[in-house]
């Protein structure tokens, strides 16, 4: 009897051991991390409150894609918070954060206008940042600078084809 527990014993300390390498990082499976490539807004782009955000980018990876996230949010004097100059009606600091799936897919062309920017965000200095995630949950990140004003640029919606994702494999 001693020897069938031995046996066992050897025969799981084996499978363990097998199974600890294949999953071992070195030299395998997907290390690689997505690439970003945004179009719009650009870095130093002036959006204008109240308007919505044209957004374009193309995301690829070597093996897979999973996902994608934008955050906007301020940077008043290099995240001191203060404000870019004085407003006479009330404001609030915009902020957004969304992700979307793009699961599946080793390349994507993103276009889209499902950033709304208010009326009443606080005109000034922000960071748009853009992080992608495959499959392997490898990330990559971009970020740029842009500013919201009441006189910005807004774009102009009958130059789009489409105002949603655009897909290619």
């Amino acid at each position: 009897m001693k020897t069938h527990i031995f046996y066992i014993y050897i025969c799981l300390t084996a499978a363990v051991t097998v199974l600890s390498a294949s999953c071992d990082d070195s030299g395998q499976g997907d290390a690689v991390k997505p690439v970003i490539e945004l179009h719009e807004p650009a870095e130093g782009d002036v959006l204008k409150t109240g308007s919505d955000v044209h957004f374009e980018m193309d995301l690829s990876d070597d093996v897979e894609l999973k996902s994608y996230k934008v955050n906007i949010h301020p940077n008043f004097d290099g995240h001191s918070h203060n404000k870019a100059g004085e407003e006479t009606e009330a404001t609030v600091d915009f902020e957004f954060e969304r992700s979307w799936d793009v699961s599946g897919k080793k390349n994507e062309h993103v276009h889209h206008h499902e950033i709304e920017i208010p009326e009443n965000a606080t005109p000034g200095a922000y960071h748009l940042m853009v992080y992608c995630t495959d499959a392997a949950g490898n990330e990559a990140h971009i970020a740029v600078n842009i500013e919201l004003s009441h006189d910005g640029e807004e774009h102009d919606h009958d130059d789009d084809e489409h105002d949603h994702d655009e897909h290619d494999d």
